[in-house]
């Protein structure tokens, strides 16, 4: 017993993935005040700046040029400041803090819940607002329901298992890196035509970054109850999303409540036509604490796993 933990001790990978969920779970950012909102709104203003060109070729030019612009300067800061700092390891936990955000996506989900519960579209409606690119206004109790449990999926996935595993691979810059990659593919998201082609280099940079993660994931998801349907429905439907990650992350989940994802979704006064995902029941508020309680307990289960792999790997080293 005492070998194992000072084994744990002398691992400061493992002492900072614990650290990072600790101080999370304890005294999270504020949505409001985190960097990722500034860096939002950022790339958004760059975007403005840059994206002018009407033709197709040129446009996707533009975009990669504003992807690396956004991201390598940082990355080269940060590399250039870890051998800097007193305590690389107070370094690594700190990217990780930013990088990392489950508690608000919680504290949105008890919100939400709420307002759905009582049947307030226009509280739900001004909850989901700053966080979906899709427009709002139109959205019925169903449309908040699937565009609700859409949004706490990935919100998972990426704000906390592709973190995760990318801390994994290469530490707290890569998990940082990551979720301000994540963050720039929301903010030119091309499902909003002035974006398109634009943010398409952030799309995919962002799908090859999701590609492992979040089918890892969706296959935790998918063991145990339901597991042969929802494989069957793996097999079915996830060719017909455009991203493969999210793809079967969200047809996992939706095949193993059954819900109904996806479907037409309106950006800013355009349709875009999505596959129909899942299965038939529609989300409701009840739904909705459902798919958060799986999600959590799977995302309980990754944590103890990549803490093993982890701890297998250094002591191997």
């Amino acid at each position: 017993m005492e070998d194992s933990f000072n084994h744990f001790y002398s691992n400061g990978a493992l002492l900072v993935l614990w650290g990072a969920l600790l101080f999370h779970l304890i005294l999270p950012f504020p949505r409001e005040a985190h960097p990722a909102i500034l860096w939002h709104k950022f790339a958004e203003q760059l975007a403005d700046k840059v994206n002018v060109n009407n033709n197709y070729s040129q446009s996707m030019i533009s975009g990669t040029l504003a992807w690396l612009l956004m991201l390598f300067p940082m990355l080269a800061v940060l590399i250039a400041l870890k051998p800097l700092v007193w305590q690389p390891e107070l370094f690594e936990l700190a990217l990780l803090l930013l990088a990392i955000d489950w508690r608000n996506t919680d504290k949105f989900t008890a919100q939400f819940v709420a307002a759905m519960a009582r049947e307030d579209k226009e509280q739900a409606k001004m909850l989901i607002k700053p966080i979906i690119n899709r427009s709002t206004a139109p959205l019925s109790l169903l449309g908040l329901g699937k565009a609700g449990a859409e949004t706490l999926i990935m919100s998972y996935g990426r704000n906390v298992i592709g973190v995760l595993f990318w801390y994994a691979i290469g530490g707290g810059i890569a998990a940082f890196m990551y979720r301000m990659s994540v963050e720039l593919a929301r903010a030119w998201s091309p499902s909003r035509q002035r974006f398109s082609p634009f943010g398409i280099p952030a799309i995919r940079a962002v799908a090859v970054l999701d590609f492992i993660p979040l089918r890892v994931f969706a296959i935790f998801i998918t063991i145990g109850h339901r597991a042969q349907a929802t494989a069957q429905l793996l097999k079915q439907q996830t060719q017909s999303w455009p991203l493969p990650g999210p793809a079967w992350l969200l047809v996992s989940v939706g095949a193993k409540l059954e819900l109904s994802l996806g479907g037409p979704a309106i950006y800013e006064g355009h349709k875009a036509v999505r596959a129909k995902l899942g299965g038939r029941i529609a989300p409701s508020a009840i739904h909705i604490a459902q798919v958060q309680k799986t999600l959590a307990w799977r995302m309980f289960a990754w944590i103890i796993m990549q803490s093993l792999v982890m701890g297998f790997i250094y002591q191997g080293v």
